[in-house]
This record gives structure tokens, sequence and C-alpha cells, in this order.
């Protein structure tokens, strides 16, 4: 078999899906806020100094990645972090490129 056309373990596939997901300055600012706990919509834009429809673009797509989950609380759904490992990739990717 030729070693290009071996498939990658699944667990590298889905560590690079993950990082793709993320791989957005909003979505890392997303995930920033929401390790602090969960967010509401108009919350997140307010920290990120963005648009609501930008906000929830990149909210639908983190929740297609199952990054965030949504619960409904009366008029208004709340952001939150699926997996806690995700906030500390993300933190830790922050301080690292603020020490270069």
């Amino acid at each position: 078999m030729d070693p290009a056309s071996r498939q990658l373990p699944a667990d590298l596939q889905a560590a690079s899906e993950l990082l793709r997901a993320l791989a957005a300055p909003v979505r890392l600012g997303i995930v920033r806020e929401l390790a602090g706990g969960h967010r509401r919509v108009h919350e997140l834009v307010d920290a990120l100094g963005v648009s609501q429809p930008l906000v929830s673009q990149h909210l639908r797509l983190l929740r297609a990645a199952r990054i965030v989950t949504a619960n409904r609380r009366s008029r208004e759904i709340e952001y939150s972090l699926t997996d806690e490992h995700v906030a500390h990739i993300v933190l830790d990717a922050i301080r690292h490129a603020a020490e270069a």
C-alpha cells in the first residue's frame, strides 16, 4: 500500500476537525468567553465587539462541531462549552501567541 494513500488514524482526523472548527478569531473569542461560564448572544456581541449576525453564524458552526451547546432560558438562548478541554486548548493557544 502506498504510504500517501493510507488513512490517518481517526483520533488525528477528529483533532484536525476540532482545530479547523476553532480556526477563526471570532470563534476563539466565543470559546474564551464561554470558558468563564454560559453566555447569551447579546453578551457575546458586547464582549467581542462584533455584530449579532456574525456571532450567531459562528455559534452555528461551533454547535455543528459539538463545541458548544445551546439551552433555551425563557426567550433567550444560553450557550456553554460542551467540554472544558476545548477551553484549555484555546486559552493555551492565546497565551502562546501572546508570548511570541
